[in-house]
């Protein structure tokens, strides 16, 4: 299911979408690029949580949401925080660009119950002008992936939104059980299996984590220590190596190739074949072709 950006029209100023993650195969989730106009913009309570992170040159923005007013130069990282069924509003010296997040309440509150958070820490809370460097280094690599021209795995963009989420409500995600600190061979066997038996799907961070039952964070924790890299580069890694193996047999074109594998499309696999095996798929097809001399018996 695509879905729509939630970011309504401002009532005053104008706004122009400049990137949009429609169409990333993003679930709860989302971001747009926006660039901003000088003048006053108010924005309707909404049912997500809303992050404008500012970009580029500092501006002068006098802010309001909830109780909390304020009038600051916005510099490059800044983040205002509108939560879910808040309205904000803001009028901006120049014009500017914003990088703009939004996460459904489901997902947060999913993300809550996992991390077994105390009840006051179990809300989004209105914040304006924060300055967090992880949280600004997460946003950017959400950017990154929102601007680029073969985005990742979708795992990706997941993974980075549940660390946003952690960030916001200041809270640190600890293992169940301190002394469990990788899975077991039967679960890390049992995953392995499952992702491997389903390279083709779009595989969900909730999905892989129900299969050996675990919260999502602790998932993502104890993946990284048993098999030594992120769930969304093994997943990636694990299909690279499938398409390979598909290239050298040559039964199967490279765009159904790429598709059986779980990749977007034709480039998308092209892409990640050559940064990870530094080649490309028309390579890996020559190498295992044999010459025409030889196909003739001569």
């Amino acid at each position: 299911m695509k879905l729509a950006s939630p970011i309504a029209l401002p009532h005053s100023g104008t706004r122009v979408r400049l990137r949009s993650s429609k169409g990333l195969g993003w679930n709860g989730f989302g971001a747009d690029l926006m660039s901003v106009s000088a003048g006053l913009h108010r924005i309707p309570a909404m049912p997500v949580h809303r992050i404008g992170v500012h970009v580029g040159a500092p501006v002068k923005a006098h802010c309001h949401c909830e109780n909390q007013r304020g009038s600051r130069i916005q510099a490059h990282g800044d983040a205002d925080v509108i939560p879910a069924g808040l309205d904000g509003q803001w009028t901006d010296d120049a014009s500017c660009t914003i990088f703009s997040i939004w996460i459904d309440e489901p997902l947060a509150r999913q993300t809550f119950d996992q991390l077994n958070v105390k009840p006051a820490q179990a809300s989004i809370r209105p914040r304006l002008q924060m300055r967090d460097a992880r949280f600004q280094h997460l946003a950017w690599a959400l950017r990154a992936e929102l601007e680029a021209d073969e985005a990742s795995d979708p795992l990706y963009a997941q993974s980075l939104c549940t660390a946003m989420i952690v960030r916001l409500i200041g809270a640190v995600p600890s293992l169940e059980d301190r002394r469990r600190r990788k899975l077991s061979p039967v679960a890390a066997a049992r995953l392995i299996e499952y992702i491997d038996s389903h390279l083709a799907d779009r595989l969900t961070l909730a999905e892989l984590a129900a299969i050996v039952d675990l919260s999502v964070p602790h998932f993502k924790v104890l993946f990284r220590e048993t098999l030594g890299m992120p769930v969304h580069r093994y997943v990636i890694q694990r299909r690279v190596e499938r398409a390979s193996a598909l290239l050298r047999q040559g039964k199967l074109g490279a765009s159904q190739i790429a598709l059986d594998t779980g990749f977007a499309h034709q480039s998308h696999m092209a892409h990640w074949i050559n940064r990870l095996l530094g080649v490309s798929p028309r390579d890996i097809v020559a190498a295992n072709t044999p010459a025409r001399g030889m196909r003739d018996g001569r």
